[in-house]
């Protein structure tokens, strides 16, 4: 049986127990409980810290886990990367004060950065030679240039209002984040089958998401135009009516499409057209 480790509470929480769901995995535990037994896969639910989750991977107290991948890369330690989910995303980026006369990297060196990513910072001055004194520090890393902790940060950024709020500006981003499925390298082959599994069914829920299923009635002589504009996951179905002079068309269109679609559609002559959330596919 598998065990799995997910951050106990927060966004990154609320994400995961969602595609677990989504994926036919239920479990009763929450932040107030460590473990729990899933159902609907034989698998444990570990309710971790998300910076403990790589090292409980790592040394074998959970066989797979689901972090953000900063986490990984701060931890730097010996767990395998298997899967990315597509949720959860955010970035690293160094920030520095809006009265700042910032004039590109160069500006860092000599300076103080507060952050809770050393060795990502780290790595990334060494890259670019840049000297600077990277202090670390647990939390609340906005508030250390006002406070006089620091000339600068280097934090995860969502959508950048803590940065306003706090009186800074975000000028380089050093890496890009998401939600990752990590695994221990030294696992039985029944546990990495387990995993192919687990992995079949969170393609067939991340695949489907930002894709809507479109049935539409349309003339026949409009079907070859209407093909070339809805090529669909290979082709769009049709199935001719009871009227021969109509067909059904079926396809699946990507959500950020679908409105541009549908009024070229409209206007060829479809009629009648449902528009369907897609909860899995099954390639």
């Amino acid at each position: 049986m598998l065990k799995i480790a997910i951050q106990a509470k927060g966004r990154l929480n609320e994400d995961t127990l969602q595609l677990l769901a989504d994926s036919g995995i239920t479990t009763s535990g929450g932040h107030r409980k460590l473990i729990s037994h899933a159902k609907g896969f034989p698998m444990d639910v570990l309710y971790l810290r998300d910076d403990d989750i790589p090292q409980a991977v790592n040394m074998g107290v959970a066989d797979i886990g689901i972090v953000g991948l900063n986490e990984v890369e701060e931890k730097a330690l010996g767990v395998d990367v298997v899967m990315k989910l597509g949720f959860s995303s955010c970035r690293i980026s160094l920030a520095v004060p809006r009265e700042a006369n910032y004039d590109g990297l160069q500006w860092f060196s000599g300076k103080r950065i507060a952050t809770s990513y050393p060795k990502i910072l780290r790595k990334f001055f060494e890259e670019k030679g840049i000297q600077a004194d990277i202090h670390e520090i647990a939390g609340s890393v906005e508030v250390a240039p006002a406070v006089g902790m620091a000339d600068a940060i280097f934090d995860i950024v969502s959508s950048g209002g803590t940065l306003i709020q706090n009186g800074l500006v975000e000028v380089e981003t050093v890496m890009s984040s998401e939600a990752v499925l990590i695994a221990s390298p030294n696992l039985s082959a029944d546990k990495k089958s387990d995993i192919e599994k687990l992995k079949f069914r969170f393609s067939s829920i991340i695949d489907s998401r930002g894709l809507k299923y479109v049935l539409m009635n349309l003339p026949k002589s409009c079907i070859d135009e209407a093909v070339a504009i809805l090529p669909g996951m290979k082709s769009p179905t049709l199935l001719p009516l009871a009227d021969e002079n109509w067909y059904s068309l079926h396809v699946v269109i990507r959500e950020d499409e679908l409105w541009e679609k549908i009024e070229l559609l409209k206007r060829l002559g479809a009629e009648d057209i449902l528009v369907l959330t897609l909860e899995n596919i099954i390639r």
